[in-house]
């Protein structure tokens, strides 16, 4: 048995069971999983800028999942799913979203069984929600103020030892107006008691931030993280993009540019490239050019679009990392979507479809990963199987009466309830919620 095989099955034997039955997993497998899809909330969903991260979670000591979702005026609702009785509970308003398509809810569940809603109040404050039993989503949730730090997109997540960290943007010009408008890096607050108390990341380490820059001459001085994933393993890792005003100037969220990798060790804080090496507790503009760049685009707007678009995706085979992302076109053609994979010395990028929007991705085995896509404009979400992060194949369409604007898989989750559609509202202005909300899981038949 060679070297490479010996250890491809060390990863079999050692990857944890799924909670689908045997047939399920082989047809998983075989790339002819069926989906089924039901609708729990009809005409409700408004427009979310939410990332793929922290949509819902599965408590197995109740056997139940719990989902969060933006409703009208960015308004945070939960449901919650019985997998017992197989009912859907109606929706339970949480929080208001004072009428900001940013201030969106990410769920994560503490160890003392607690549910938390996190919201980053547009360029405001972070803020978090707490459930008021353990293991319920019910009742009137206590709402608690942990940020000033003009927090945006916030980024939850819960180590095994039950710390919860959550990364989000801050905007640093709206605490010191010297400061250009296109200064915005990423910082994090960490709590060990469930929510009750927090530490910042500045408090941690000494840092004003944890990733970003502050002098690029290409003003492209803003983070934004396309998706973070915690591992089994206990590392987190992070995919993201630059954003500013570009050689025209000081101006928000103008031009992005070039696509950038890094893990995250929660257990020192520090933060790593995909070849091992250690930069500490902060990613400044010289580590993530030297170390850090996957992807090298063009300070453009292909086709009006900006690209890369503000959602990335990252995962792992056998412990490399692969990333998918999207740009327009300049040719005013469809989206042109990208693959890139570290090798072991060096990343390697290929076009791998055109006209998706890739929205989130589960593995399924040590080698394959399923990703969800949508097409502009029109209903169903489409799968594709990435296999050993470098091949790309359809897999099957899942039905769904209306587009799709976000999906996110449920944390441990169990089918019925493996990922949450939310529905594309008919306008931008979140005053209108007209999307639905839908849960997609694999068919038990």
């Amino acid at each position: 048995m060679t070297r490479l095989l010996r250890g491809v099955m060390s990863a079999v034997l050692l990857l944890p069971l799924v909670a689908v039955s045997s047939a399920n997993a082989t047809a998983e497998l075989q790339g002819k999983a069926k989906f089924t899809v039901t609708t729990t909330a009809s005409s409700v969903a408004a427009r979310s800028d939410r990332r793929p991260v922290a949509g819902g979670v599965y408590d197995r000591k109740v056997g139940k999942t719990f989902i969060s979702w933006a409703g009208q005026y960015e308004d945070s609702y939960v449901q919650t799913y019985d997998h017992r009785k197989a009912t859907w509970s109606a929706p339970n308003r949480i929080a208001a979203g004072d009428s900001d398509a940013h201030n969106y809810p990410t769920m994560v569940q503490a160890r003392d069984g607690h549910l938390l809603i996190f919201r980053g109040m547009h360029n405001v404050e972070l803020r978090m929600s707490r459930s008021p039993q353990p293991h319920s989503a019910d009742g009137v949730w206590e709402e608690t103020l942990i940020s000033k730090n003009a927090a945006t997109y916030p980024m939850p997540f819960v180590t095994r030892d039950g710390t919860i960290y959550v990364f989000f943007r801050e905007t640093t010009g709206d605490l010191d107006p010297t400061v250009p408008t296109d200064t915005r890096p990423m910082l994090y607050v960490v709590s060990k008691d469930n929510g009750r108390t927090w530490k910042t990341s500045t408090e941690l380490t000494g840092h004003k931030f944890a990733i970003g820059s502050t002098s690029r001459a290409d003003n492209m001085n803003e983070i934004y993280i396309g998706q973070l994933r915690l591992e089994d393993s206990g590392r987190v890792r992070i995919v993201y993009t630059l954003a500013g005003g570009g050689f025209e100037g000081n101006k928000h969220d103008r031009y992005h540019r070039n696509i950038y990798y890094a893990w995250f060790d929660p257990r020192n804080l520090h933060f790593y490239s995909a070849s091992g090496r250690d930069l500490g507790t902060q990613i400044d503009d010289a580590d993530q050019e030297q170390h850090l760049k996957v992807a090298e685009t063009p300070l453009t707007l292909p086709n009006n679009v900006k690209s890369p678009d503000y959602i990335q995706l990252v995962g792992t085979t056998l412990g490399k990392p692969f990333l998918l992302w999207f740009m327009g076109d300049p040719d005013k053609g469809p989206l042109r979507n990208y693959m890139s994979t570290w090798n072991g010395r060096s990343w390697e990028t290929k076009e791998v479809a055109r006209g998706l929007r890739t929205r989130e991705m589960e593995p399924i085995d040590p080698f394959t990963w399923r990703v969800y896509a949508t097409e502009d404009g029109k209903p169903n979400v489409n799968t594709y199987l990435v296999r050993f992060g470098r091949t790309w194949t359809p897999e099957t369409v899942i039905p769904t009466a209306k587009p799709v604007q976000r999906v996110e898989v449920v944390q441990n989750f169990r089918d019925p309830a493996r990922a949450i559609f939310s529905g594309a509202s008919s306008q931008r202005d979140v005053a209108i919620a007209d999307g639905d909300i839908s849960v997609a899981g694999i068919s038990r038949r």
